[in-house]
């Protein structure tokens, strides 16, 4: 399987767990616990097999550099260390609700909560943004270490 097939599975599994979080909140403030539940076990699952696709993908295939013009460059590096430092700071946030909400502790669990959705939101999107830059918009770039893809040197 090649490196922009697995990009397109685990960009999928972001959004899809996206989608999932957006409606599991939906359901919370419609009083649906079981639902809200479900599908917020459904996001973490799509957001644990991307996690597992990318790493698979970095570890035998390698990451895909920018092919886009070199202007522009310097924009797509911002933009991906930001994203970059979005999914260090989701997984953490998910982590400490899914904690508070399996320790019933439900006052803290809705207090963090809404904001790990809202970087969740932010991560997949900045994610889908980085998808569509390397294998969409512009020529895909070639397949090499992390620190080149980043970093371009």
């Amino acid at each position: 399987m090649e490196g922009s097939t697995v990009a397109l599975m685990s960009t999928s599994c972001t959004v899809t767990s996206a989608i999932c979080m957006a409606i599991g909140w939906r359901m919370i403030r419609r009083g649906k616990v079981d639902a809200h539940r479900r599908l917020m076990i459904a996001s973490v699952a799509f957001a644990a097999l991307f996690f597992i696709l990318y790493m698979a993908r970095t570890i035998f295939i390698g990451n895909t550099d920018f092919g886009g013009p070199e202007s522009f460059r310097p924009y797509y590096t911002a933009f991906l260390v930001f994203h970059i430092i979005l999914t260090i700071i989701a997984p953490v946030l998910a982590v400490i609700t899914l904690y508070f909400a399996a320790k019933k502790r439900f006052d803290k669990h809705k207090k963090v909560g809404p904001w790990t959705a809202r970087v969740w939101f932010v991560t997949a999107a900045t994610g889908l943004i980085v998808y569509l830059l390397l294998f969409q918009i512009f020529p895909q770039g070639e397949t090499t270490n992390t620190f080149r893809a980043i970093w371009g040197f």
